[in-house]
């Protein structure tokens, strides 16, 4: 019999779709026979008072947990959340309930050895509550007690060769795509400068020192997999600055239905014969492609790599070869002052080992934001406040036209003195003495 009664917990339960629920009450039975003799060094109904807890905030319309010191492993200043539930007598086995943040291997690659090491440590020491991944991509173990940080610390380092990941205002843990791995449009090696970014800034992730917190990700090509675009403070998504690479039987293969569209990822499906100009041509978002004497052509100049024609048909069209990444900056969810995208800073970089000019880039801006920034102010807000204009000079990246988002909504345009040459000043004067005359 469950240790609480959870009415409004199991209308959860009756939907369609599997549901979180269900896993914990799976997760307290199992806690409960503990058929493999474990012997837990947290309380073994934590899992039934969690539940118990979340019961008691949909009662109550409002959570129970609090704030309530900080806790962390020993020259750490990150990678473990704390969390105390306010009816600890209701409730002890959740009394303590800590988060600690596991830095994802990169690509997300595991051994299936790893994973079990993994889910013993935390079966052992912890509530077996696991989310794989955390929005910031680390692997997250949810729930356990104060004394038992340092002991699953210990075991990960010395046991697993394995760190915890960031939190606070700190370098998030980075995170990044499956890349040349085993993706053919990856333009750079993500996981090489992942993990290369993660050894060099280990301390601006383990000891929190910024005014908020700061996330890189990588993506390997513009369909984004990781969202970095919408999500990081610094985003790498991979592009190419040469021509797309053409097919032309392969075009027409397409058209004449030979090869389908989109892999084939729609095959179940009856879509009708393949239409080019529907489905590629009239959907370029910068109208650079046209049919010619039936050979596809692209103005490789208006190309904006949004990868749309690609994906439709990879046998026919293939990224460039002359690859690298562009660097975007701001981008954050809607905490303080809303959503935003992140704006390009760097067109086109080469990413190439030892990274010497994408540090320079992070690091200036790390001076200026640290310099410059609010607490809790994120990057993007400080680029709002303070205008795109100013980071670029803190960057010493020459202005450029891929820099502008949009046309400019009034007629001013503002110079600084040492900008405005002799010749510009004298009619300035001249337009002037009209006007007054």
């Amino acid at each position: 019999m469950a240790k609480h009664e959870t009415p409004m917990l199991d209308q959860l339960e009756s939907g369609p779709w599997p549901s979180f629920v269900s896993d914990l009450k799976q997760e307290a039975v199992n806690r409960a026979k503990n058929e493999k003799g474990v012997e837990y060094q947290i309380p073994t109904d934590v899992v039934e008072d969690l539940l118990g807890i979340l019961e008691l905030s949909y009662k109550h319309g409002r959570g129970h947990w609090k704030h309530g010191g900080i806790v962390g492993v020993f020259g750490y200043g990150g990678g473990v959340i704390g969390r105390y539930c306010d009816q600890p007598q209701m409730f002890p086995g959740v009394a303590h309930f800590h988060t600690m943040r596991v830095n994802q291997p990169a690509g997300h690659f595991y051994k299936t050895e790893f994973l079990k090491q993994l889910c013993d440590l935390w079966d052992f020491r912890g509530s077996g509550i696991t989310n794989m991944h955390g929005s910031t991509g680390d692997i997250i173990f949810l729930g356990t007690t104060t004394p038992q940080l340092e002991e699953i610390f210990y075991e990960m380092t010395h046991r697993l060769n394995q760190d915890l990941g960031g939190s606070g205002s700190n370098l998030r843990t980075p995170s990044d795509c499956i890349g040349q791995a085993r993706c053919e449009w990856a333009c750079y090696d993500t996981q090489k400068l992942c993990y290369h970014l993660t050894q060099e800034y280990q301390d601006e992730l383990h000891r929190p020192a910024f005014p908020y917190k700061f996330k890189f990700k990588f993506d390997g090509c513009p369909n984004c997999c990781v969202a970095s675009i919408a999500r990081a403070d610094m985003s790498f998504v991979g592009t190419w600055r040469d021509d797309i690479r053409m097919d032309q039987e392969a075009v027409q293969a397409y058209i004449g239905g030979e090869l389908k569209p989109n892999g084939g990822a729609h095959a179940g499906r009856d879509w009708g014969p393949f239409d080019i100009q529907k489905e590629v041509i009239g959907r370029c978002p910068t109208e650079c492609m046209w049919m010619e004497d039936k050979k596809l052509m692209i103005d490789n100049k208006e190309c904006t790599r949004c990868m749309h024609c690609i994906n439709v048909m990879p046998r026919a069209l293939r990224i460039g070869e002359d690859r690298g990444l562009s660097i975007l900056v701001g981008a954050k969810a809607p905490i303080l002052d809303g959503a935003q995208m992140g704006s390009l800073l760097v067109p086109f970089v080469k990413a190439e080992e030892p990274y010497d000019e994408i540090k320079e880039v992070i690091e200036n801006i790390w001076d200026w934001w640290m310099e410059e920034g609010k607490n809790r102010e994120r990057l993007g807000e400080l680029l709002k406040r303070q205008g795109f204009q100013r980071l670029l000079e803190v960057t010493g990246i020459d202005p450029d036209p891929r820099h502008v988002k949009e046309p400019r909504h009034n007629p001013y345009i503002f110079w600084k003195a040492d900008e405005v040459s002799g010749g510009f000043e004298r009619d300035v004067n001249e337009f002037r003495k009209h006007h007054q005359r």
